[in-house]
């Protein structure tokens, strides 16, 4: 009898698919997270080939900071042009203009823990009982703990001593009313098959991905791009830099690499070879050591 051997990203496509159909199986009202960055796309990408040739069964929901890269905003809209699914947004601004959050101040002010509150909002204004999520164990060390079905209790907190356990690949998505859950398909895969994957399936992606000429300043160990909401301090300078964006979230916070990967199979060749994480150039995470695990606590991504 012949055996028959998986490729490794077969493995993974498998295990992703039977995550978000378990995920459509035991809940009433989910959604896909989706900021247009590549782990997001990878997700609507897989949930797109889940459920095939029916549509994706469920929204996509967007929490808007409004410091976004107007080429991560075009890109949202043009996949939900594509995949023919609704939207789902949630606005920091008008959080921030109903007084629900307030706008830090300062040379590293960020919304990004503002994106908290929107998405609990959204959460229970639209009755969601599972955000599907692109986070990934390698990205970060509180990440690294998160389960496939994340329980969420009813203030939407994380606690992750107290999760299910997931022998067997049985996933208990049992809640109580008011308590939901995150999902996390792509746990399992790292940048390098994120990438490989991307190269193989052909998967369309931010060109913010690829190596171009930008306005950046060198600012916490990285280029943060120019944009009208920096404000330069004294001593720095804008300079036109050749950058790509291992990770994309707001451009306030979002570091550049020098590099000159402009093609899909040249930046899987630089990842190959990279020794620091992806969200090394985040200003976000650097504020502490436990700067992800804090805001996961209190109900982030």
């Amino acid at each position: 009898m012949s055996k028959y051997y998986l490729n490794y990203l077969d493995e993974l496509e498998s295990e992703a698919i039977y995550i978000l159909r378990e995920v459509w199986a035991q809940f009433q009202n989910p959604v896909i997270l989706f900021s247009g960055g590549k782990d997001s796309i990878l997700v609507a990408h897989l949930a797109k080939k889940a459920f095939y040739p029916a549509k994706i069964p469920f929204p996509l929901m967007h929490v808007d900071t409004g410091h976004n890269f107007p080429e991560t905003i075009q890109f949202r809209d043009d996949t939900l042009k594509e995949l023919g699914v609704n939207l789902i947004l949630g606005s920091v601004q008008e959080s921030i203009d109903q007084g629900r959050v307030a706008e830090e101040k300062g040379k590293n002010a960020t919304r990004n823990s503002l994106q908290i509150t929107t998405l609990l909002d959204a959460i229970e204004l639209n009755k969601v009982d599972c955000a599907i999520g692109g986070g990934r164990r390698d990205e970060e060390k509180a990440r690294a703990k998160e389960r496939f079905f994340s329980h969420r209790d009813d203030f939407g907190q994380w606690d992750p001593k107290n999760q299910r356990p997931e022998l067997w690949n049985l996933f208990n998505g049992k809640h109580f009313e008011g308590e939901h859950f995150r999902a996390f398909p792509i746990s399992n895969w790292t940048e390098m098959d994120v990438w490989n994957y991307i190269c193989r399936e052909k998967i369309a992606i931010p060109s913010l991905y690829f190596a171009h000429e930008r306005e950046v300043v060198w600012r916490s160990d990285s280029w943060i791009p120019n944009s009208e909401f920096l404000k330069l301090e004294e001593g720095e300078e804008i300079v036109i830099k050749k950058v790509r964006f291992r990770t994309l979230g707001d451009i306030t916070i979002t570091g550049g690499i020098e590099s000159d990967a402009d093609t899909l199979e040249k930046i899987a060749e630089e990842v190959s070879g990279m020794r620091q994480t992806e969200r090394g150039n985040r200003t976000d995470d650097k504020r502490s050591e436990s700067a992800m695990e804090d805001r996961k606590r209190q109900g982030y991504f």
